[in-house]
């Protein structure tokens, strides 16, 4: 149920990122230097956690997605069902320890 949840959860943070994404980054036509405005506002820690968590959601969701087409399309997908989560859980887990250390170096100045 918590997969569940999750995945719903992540969808949505995903396309609201999205549409911020679209509506911050359509300000370069309109005018050049509020657009560099709003970018130089995206450039402190809170935002570099923030983008952590982006990422965070995003294999989370992409993982948990492969997972669920399986449950769906495989024969075999629900009794493996739980298996296959404790696998995205691990995925999920050895990928965001391979980004966060880079990433947080990154936003707090450690580079």
């Amino acid at each position: 149920m918590w997969s569940w949840v999750a995945h719903r959860v992540t969808g949505v943070a995903i396309f609201f990122f999205l549409l911020v994404h679209v509506l911050d980054t359509s300000l370069v036509r309109v005018s050049p230097e509020a657009y560099n405005e709003v970018i130089a506002t995206y450039k402190n820690p809170v935002m570099g956690l923030g983008e952590a968590g982006l990422v965070a959601a995003i294999v989370f969701h992409a993982f948990n997605g492969i997972r669920i087409i399986l449950v769906d399309f495989w024969s075999k997908g629900t009794k493996y069902q739980r298996v296959m989560l404790w696998i995205v859980l691990g995925l999920f887990v050895v990928t965001m320890a391979g980004f966060l250390p880079r990433h947080l170096m990154h936003v707090f100045g450690g580079e």
